[in-house]
């Protein structure tokens, strides 16, 4: 517990540094994106399905899809890696080959896999950092999306392609895409952490403006917990 409130500690120093030397903040990041021209066909009938993505620290990108209507749950977690390596300490080393990681539990009759991707792409991350994201450095921090089958595969696929065609951002893309082996489930203290931790600085600084330009840019999404 002690190294955790340490990581913390560490997190939000760099967070601190980073808000003095770019003098902005990181509501800055957030994008219009067009709707995937590509998606999962919507369902006729409610039926729970699981889509897992990497987006730096897997706080904010949690607390995002938790304000997402259709998502029953969202879990922070790590992926990429083995069962033996899935642990905080371990991951944070940047040598087990884990991302940190949200499985979003959403019904795709109330939300499409696609309309997921743009909010992921939009509000909850960067796709264009490589092995970062804001103050986090690291492979752990990484953009990825662990796809569940071939469905996903082609629709994360042709959005990605999508938006480097439209230039949609002002550098390319670098999420990384492959096929979800395991998804290992994060330590307790982890789950709801922007909820139980609001007004720690890491999280006012980085996570809490995401949440708020997902009201902002996606007010048909958006629903309070």
């Amino acid at each position: 517990m002690r190294n955790h409130f340490q990581n913390g500690f560490r997190r939000f120093t760099a967070a601190v540094t980073v808000a003095v030397l770019a003098a902005c903040s990181v509501s800055d990041a957030a994008v219009s994106l067009p709707d995937p021209a590509v998606d999962a066909p919507a369902a006729t009938k409610s039926g729970l399905q699981t889509a897992v993505f990497a987006g730096g620290c897997f706080w904010g990108v949690e607390a995002v899809f938790e304000h997402v209507k259709g998502v029953t749950q969202a879990v922070s977690g790590y992926a990429g890696g083995t069962a033996e390596t899935a642990d905080y300490q371990k991951v944070s080393s940047g040598s087990t080959g884990h991302a940190e990681v949200v499985q979003v539990t959403y019904d795709p009759s109330k939300v499409s896999y696609g309309q997921l991707l743009k909010v992921f792409f939009s509000v909850a991350h960067n796709p264009t950092e490589l092995n970062r994201q804001g103050p986090d450095t690291g492979p752990q921090y990484r953009s990825a999306i662990f796809y569940g089958d071939e469905a996903q595969k082609r629709v994360v696929q042709a959005y990605i392609a999508q938006l480097q065609t439209a230039k949609s951002f002002p550098r390319p893309i670098v999420t990384e895409v492959a096929p979800l082996k395991a998804f290992y489930a994060a330590e307790a203290y982890h789950q709801d952490y922007v909820v139980h931790h609001p007004d720690q600085p890491y999280i006012v600084y980085n996570d809490l403006p995401k949440v708020a330009n997902l009201k902002k840019q996606f007010p048909q999404l958006y629903v309070e917990r």
